[in-house]
């Protein structure tokens, strides 16, 4: 097993903690599928979010899945840079993987105009 960096990111429909909550675990649940990950696996995430969010933590979203009551979550408001990508939550996971395995990035909703290439 290596140590993996695993990133992310999504959109929120609103800046509401029923929209944020919904988009979070949204972001959360599919990188650990596609990632194939049980939460053992799963160091820490570092979740960004644009400064239009401010309803509620993303990290205290993420920490509800069952069995994350070891994971490191941190929040924190992503760099403003104008004309970035309205109302997105970006995350950094740090997670054990098999060494063959290579890592799936995350993109979902408006955010998947982050990385054209994935």
């Amino acid at each position: 097993m290596k140590l993996q960096a695993v990133r992310g990111a999504t959109t929120s429909l609103s800046n509401s903690p029923k929209a944020i909550s919904e988009a979070v675990t949204e972001l959360v649940c599919e990188l650990v599928e596609r990632n194939s990950l049980e939460v053992t696996q799963v160091v820490s995430i570092t979740f960004s979010a644009t400064k239009d969010l401010d309803a509620c933590f993303p990290a205290s979203i993420a920490r509800k899945q069952p069995g994350w009551e070891k994971v490191a979550l941190l929040d924190c408001q992503q760099m403003y840079v104008k004309g970035d990508l309205k109302n997105c939550i970006r995350i950094l996971a740090h997670v054990w993987m098999p060494d063959e395995q290579t890592p799936q990035h995350t993109y979902l909703g408006k955010a998947n105009m982050l990385r054209p290439d994935r």
